[in-house]
């Protein structure tokens, strides 16, 4: 009987696990772009871009994801219209950010400085060498790390119930209020559901980064 309502519930939970894959692409392309343009800026940029990027980073990783939440949901949208969905996605996207930037960071500063030299010496100027030389590799070595920051993320997108968005839990909460019971199983499928497409998504990590894998570069194919 139980596993007959969770079953008849699939279609809600099916729709509920597709908002938080859109929640995730959104706020993950979001991240990456800002990282991206935080980590050149703390590498390559004047001393006050520098600081803007560290100060950036360091309070957006220092504040707790529900907390950004709340503060974007209830507190930005007083000044600025934005649904819970916009709302969530700028907050975890602004904090995702903060943490790629630390992942690009370190690969950038992993390509050694006779490229950028040698770029130079070519006639190229330091955009060039950055857009041509430098990030190619950067963003090859930056896979393996960007995988458990597309793991975390999948998690955090869990906690945009608390400000309506409608994703994979509030959908559950919805079919365990409805049914009057039943939470153990319904969080059980919702957990595998998670679990699912966390490691789909890792697994085409790998496969992405084996592919791009630079020669003489450690990468997950050798461990």
């Amino acid at each position: 009987m139980i596993f007959e309502t969770v079953l008849s519930q699939m279609p809600y939970l099916a729709h509920g696990l597709a908002i938080a894959v859109a929640l995730l692409a959104c706020l993950l392309s979001v991240g990456l772009v800002l990282g991206l343009l935080i980590a050149i800026a703390e590498v390559y940029g004047h001393w006050t871009l520098r600081f803007c990027g560290i100060l950036f980073e360091r309070i957006f990783r220092g504040i707790p994801a529900i907390v950004l939440l709340l503060l974007f949901y209830y507190g930005v949208t007083d000044f600025v219209e934005m649904g819970s969905f916009t709302a969530a996605v700028v907050a975890l996207g602004l904090r995702s950010a903060a943490y790629q930037s630390q992942i690009f960071r370190g690969a950038i500063l992993s390509v050694p400085d006779g490229q950028m030299m040698a770029a130079r010496s070519m006639g190229m100027n330091k955009l060039q060498a950055i857009r041509e030389i430098i990030l190619p590799q950067a963003l090859r070595m930056s896979i393996g790390s960007w995988t458990n920051e597309f793991s975390s993320e999948l998690k955090a997108t869990s906690l945009a119930y608390v400000i309506g968005v409608v994703e994979l839990t509030r959908q559950a909460k919805y079919i365990i209020s409805s049914t009057q019971g039943n939470i153990l199983i319904v969080f059980g499928v919702v957990a595998l559901m998670y679990f699912i497409v966390n490691r789909a998504g890792n697994w085409a990590l790998y496969r992405l980064e084996n592919r791009l894998a630079l020669p003489g570069f450690e990468h997950r194919g050798d461990a």
